[in-house]
């Protein structure tokens, strides 16, 4: 794909706080409240990994090197910052549905196909996405 010139469209996440609509992109820091969303988020991560998470590889790009640049990539999807800016105010599915067991929240995220509706650990997808 990089051959031809074709690049991959960046994630995007919204979150509506009260009756605003935030918007999310990998890699973009625009927002705000941006720095204190990442603080929050490696909070989290680092919450998340005392119960059990561990980030799954085989949602990143095979492009990447090393299974520290791989992580990495993994921890500001956009909707990881999407959830945590609301806490605050195939890995990401797991890291919400973790989430929501940790925080007691529930978290709806609609995704191009369906709405996930988080509660207590678990999808109402089923984990069929």
């Amino acid at each position: 794909m990089n051959e031809k010139g074709i690049k991959k469209q960046p994630g995007c996440s919204w979150i509506e706080v009260g009756k605003q609509i935030h918007t999310f992109v990998l890699g973009d820091g625009s927002h705000p409240q941006i720095n204190e969303i990442k603080i929050q988020l490696e909070s989290l991560i680092q919450r998340l990994v005392r119960a059990g998470y561990v980030p799954d590889l085989n949602f990143v790009l095979k492009d990447l090197e090393g299974e520290e640049q791989r992580e990495d990539s993994l921890r500001y999807h956009s909707e990881k910052l999407a959830v945590v800016f609301g806490l605050m105010s195939g890995d990401c599915h797991l890291f919400v549905k973790l989430a929501t067991k940790l925080e007691k929240r529930t978290i709806v995220i609609r995704d191009p196909i369906r709405y996930h509706h988080f509660h207590d650990g678990a999808c109402s997808c089923g984990d069929y996405w």
